[in-house]
């Protein structure tokens, strides 16, 4: 059966009649309006026209091309003659650097891509001039993943910014990147990055692969991609890191990663992505190793506590009374005294107000949607205790599931947990503990049997690494953290050479 997906204009070549070009390019884009041309004779009576489309094209290398196209300097040699378009290339036109085109794809492509086309009467070349000059939207600070120390700038939407973003933090020769593009309607460039030497080429080679394996009429965020490449469609979990912060990408690049950035979007890939990924925050790596091993087992902590703390108490209220103080549960059991529904039907009345709460705050204009999730759910759960459709203990553990989740610093992640958590809590109203018990264990034998990209997901834990330790659960000192993650470090082990400790000795002279 033939693909329909790829509408595209014809791939033809230029003609010698210059109108002829004109009409067929301008018929390709359907006379679109904002497809500009301007015809041109110059001082040596060379015919020619100019094409951009406009807000694409940088308008000064526009007026430069005019002028430089204009005014060309008399000589007589023999190669204004033979090759024209050589010539304007390579002595006249200075706005920008320029490619010799023949074909009318490789033109519709050039001005799409903001190039200005230069046609000249008799000529089946043009010369195309690379001048983009788009406006974009500035480097400012990340919205999804804000630290209290550490860099504030963030990528945009234009890649090749993103790149350079990388390459401020790496200056190095090996940081390599190949492009492509992807959509056979949107024609999206594309950029892998990675660092010769650190990368493991398998990895990088698997990543082209499988960008190289997209067949798709367009691909709009990187997201599109994520779902293409990632080595399971089934599971809940994320198999792809992504980020907006151009020292994260860096840092995964340090260790060994492959960094994918997609044009027209913030948002840069990172693989292989591990379990342990997800709790780690950049700001972690800025500040003393004891407060970010804190954080990051608070972050664990958090991560139980957003998925099992509604299921263990409905497991409890509704099985297990007797694991409860005396006086707790006649606390609990007056509050529960005029509430018409059992606990699990509770929980999930709760869960599912606050989940639209938070979906409206994130929805609405900035200025309220803070104020609706967070005034919203203390008023309607005030209202619900005081009409006796709910108990006040529910709206506790409700509220500390939901703010622990906040603590998680991937997004993705944080979704994984609350969509794991309504599962659970129908397990724990069916089986009490032991439902949570046989949900827990068929989420861990589902984590020990994906991957990302070749490495196990739970990799650092299971297969359990000593060494990768010192970045897992706990954050070691930099001191002491001299080699890179075995799961992508195996090509250049170490990363810093064997240091000694500060003695603490002050030979310079004595303090007052």
């Amino acid at each position: 059966m033939p693909k329909t997906h790829k509408p595209q204009p014809g791939n033809g070549t230029l003609q010698p009649d210059l109108k002829n070009n004109l009409d067929e390019l301008q018929r390709g884009m359907g006379s679109s309006s904002d497809l500009i041309f301007k015809e041109l004779t110059n001082n040596l009576g060379w015919t020619g026209a100019l094409l951009f489309i406009d807000g694409l094209a940088d308008s000064v290398a526009i007026r430069h091309a005019i002028q430089d196209f204009l005014h060309i300097q008399s000589r007589n040699t023999s190669e204004i003659h033979e090759s024209p378009v050589s010539f304007l290339s390579s002595k006249v036109i200075t706005a920008g650097n320029t490619n010799i085109l023949s074909h009318t794809n490789e033109i519709y492509a050039s001005l799409l891509s903001g190039g200005i086309i230069l046609l000249l009467e008799g000529s089946t070349e043009c010369l195309s001039i690379i001048a983009e000059g788009w406006k974009d939207r500035s480097v400012s600070e990340p919205t999804s993943q804000s630290v209290v120390r550490g860099p504030m700038e963030a990528f945009t939407e234009n890649i090749r910014t993103n790149t350079t973003l990388v390459r401020r933090k790496i200056k190095d020769p090996r940081l390599w990147v190949q492009e492509l593009k992807i959509g056979d309607v949107t024609q999206t460039n594309v950029a892998v990055m990675h660092i010769e030497g650190l990368a493991e080429q398998h990895i990088v080679d698997e990543v082209m692969e499988r960008l190289n394996r997209i067949d798709i009429d367009g691909i709009l965020e990187s997201g599109y991609v994520e779902s293409f490449i990632q080595d399971k469609i089934y599971t809940p979990f994320p198999l792809i890191y992504n980020t907006e912060r151009p020292d994260t990408i860096a840092a995964g690049l340090l260790e060994g990663k492959v960094a994918i950035l997609v044009d027209g979007t913030p948002f840069v890939l990172l693989v292989p992505a591990l379990f342990v990924q997800f709790f780690q925050s950049a700001e972690d790596y800025y500040q003393r190793a004891d407060i970010s091993t804190l954080l990051r087992m608070l972050r664990y902590i958090s991560f139980f506590i957003a998925m099992l703390a509604p299921s263990i108490y409905i497991a409890i209220t509704t099985f297990h009374q007797e694991m409860l103080p005396t006086g707790l549960l006649i606390n609990l059991a007056a509050q529960r005294e005029g509430v018409p529904f059992p606990a699990f039907v509770e929980a999930v009345l709760m869960e599912i107000t606050f989940e639209i709460l938070r979906e409206a705050g994130v929805r609405m204009p900035k200025t309220v949607g803070q104020a609706v999730s967070i005034v919203g759910t203390l008023v309607i759960g005030q209202a619900a205790v005081d009409a006796g459709i709910v108990s006040a203990a529910m709206v506790i553990i409700v509220s500390i599931t939901a703010i622990s989740s906040f603590v998680i610093p991937a997004v993705n992640f944080s979704i994984t947990v609350r969509m794991l958590r309504f599962p659970l809590m129908g397990l724990s109203a069916s089986f009490g503990l032991l439902g949570i018990l046989l949900g827990m264990m068929i989420i861990v034998l589902h984590l020990g049997t994906i991957k990302s990209f070749g490495v196990h997901y739970l990799h650092t834990f299971a297969p359990f690494n000593w060494r990768d330790q010192k970045d897992a659960l706990f954050r070691a000192p930099w001191v002491w953290m001299k080699t890179r993650p075995s799961s992508t470090g195996k090509l250049n082990r170490f990363r810093q050479n064997p240091r000694h400790w500060p003695t603490g000795n002050n030979k310079g002279g004595s303090g007052s």
